[in-house]
This record gives structure tokens, sequence and C-alpha cells, in this order.
């Protein structure tokens, strides 16, 4: 299964960032392209800057409402984000359109945090954009849930929560739940505990996207789990969960 990924905010972005490691170790271990772009959405041109393997580029690493809070972010104030979002939709999809990623791709799968601003702001926004106009994709939604200190110590946190998955819902296909405070390691630094999320987030779709994707003859069974098969399947509330060694995606519902 090809995606295209879009991260927004500075949630969004880095973890889109590890979905362009994990396609390189799809590659290299198993020749295969399971990514077929990705993308980072930011109104701070400073976590734009700071991401190592999205294209360094105005097309890849797209600023968005510089007009407004001139690339300093929106302050966690996701109403500002979805208003820039409105405003500058035409702007990322140009962009993500520009080449033929998304049409080399089975789906779309965009990425935010659900208690910053950007992301929890214009997630939906540009999901409605994005469905206009590509009507044969689905559009699936990675939503991560906050640290409990979050909520107890900013105060629009559950605000933003609330409101990001009520918008998701109405307009996402599928989306995947992470929460975040389930995954933390005590002990270790704010920095190391976000670094290892991430990367056992994207590790946690590695064999579901590999699956169809596979060309060796000697690893392809009497039956194969193809784009189709997932896209079938996929619908409603899918949550992430832990195990002992790894991280796995435990189910998927219709609503």
């Amino acid at each position: 299964m090809k995606l295209v990924i879009i991260g927004f905010g500075q949630c969004g972005g880095r973890i889109a960032d590890e979905f362009v490691r994990l396609n390189v170790k799809a590659r290299v271990l198993r020749g295969l392209d399971v990514i077929t772009d990705a993308f980072a959405v930011n109104t701070d041109v400073a976590d734009l800057s700071g991401l190592a393997r999205i294209k360094p580029d105005y097309q890849h690493r797209i600023l968005i409402g510089d007009g407004k809070t001139s690339g300093h972010g929106v302050g966690k104030i996701n109403e500002l984000a979805a208003e820039i979002a409105r405003k500058d939709a035409d702007k990322v999809i140009e962009n993500v359109g520009d080449n033929e990623a998304v049409f080399k791709a089975d789906a779309v799968l965009l990425i935010a945090g659900a208690a910053g601003g950007t992301g929890s702001g214009s997630i939906a926004v540009m999901t409605q954009q994005i469905k206009e106009r590509y009507t044969d994709k689905p559009i699936y939604h990675l939503i991560v849930l906050p640290f409990e200190y979050e909520e107890a110590t900013e105060a629009r946190t559950v605000c933003n929560v609330a409101t990001c998955l009520k918008s998701s819902y109405l307009v996402a296909d599928a989306i995947f739940l992470v929460d975040n405070q389930r995954y933390i390691r005590r002990g270790q630094t704010f920095r190391s505990n976000l670094t290892e999320i991430n990367t056992w987030l994207c590790e946690s779709f590695y064999n579901l996207l590999c699956a169809g994707e596979e060309k060796k003859p000697r690893y392809i069974g009497a039956r194969m789990l193809d784009a189709g098969d997932i896209i079938q399947t996929l619908a409603g509330w899918t949550t992430i969960g832990y195990g002992k060694c790894q991280t796995e995606l435990i189910t998927s519902f219709s609503q």
C-alpha cells in the first residue's frame, strides 16, 4: 500500500519526517517504495527548518499564514489555524499535486497533534479541500493525543483535542489514534521519549504498508493482503497500541 504523507504542525511534521525514514527502510530491505511523497505544513518556519528527512524545498516544507503569524506559529489557537488553512489551502493543494505522488498513491495520510494549534486547527479544513480535488482517494488521519501534563498545565489543550477529534470525524475516512501517555518511559528525557514514540508509531505501519507491494516471488503466498483489502477494512476509529517489544495496529471498526 502506497501513501502520500502530509504532516501538520510540529507534531505532524516530525512524524511525517519519520515516515520518510520508514520508506528508506522498506526500499533497502525489501526493494519497495511505500511512501510516494511526504510534506510538512506549518505556520512556524523554525519547525519546518528543524526537519531532517523531508525534502528541504518550499514545495515539501510548506509555510502557511506567514502574513498573519510572520512565520512564528499560532500559539495553540486552533481557530486561527483553521482560518489560515481555509485561506492558504490552494497553496498546499498545488504543492502536493504538482507531481505524480498523489496519483501513484493508494491513499493520503494526514498527521497532526490534537493538542496543538496548527495541526489540530488545519487538518480537517485541509482534508475537505483535498477530498474535493481527489475524489477517488481515501483520506486517513493519524491524530496524536497529548501527554497528561499538557492537559494539566495548558488550558487550551482539552478544548483543542475535542475540537480536533470532532472535526476530523466528520471528514476523514478513518482515524488512527495514538495516546502519547501510553508510550512514555519513565526516567528518559522528553526529547528521547518523543523520538522513541515517533519511531515506534511509524514502525507499526511497516508491514501494513508493505502488504501487497511485494514483487519477489519467494515472498508471495497463496493469499495476499493488498491495498484494496486494507481500504475496505479501514473505517471509523483505529487505535495503535504498544506490545512488549513492538507497536501494532489493534483494531478498526465501522461507526
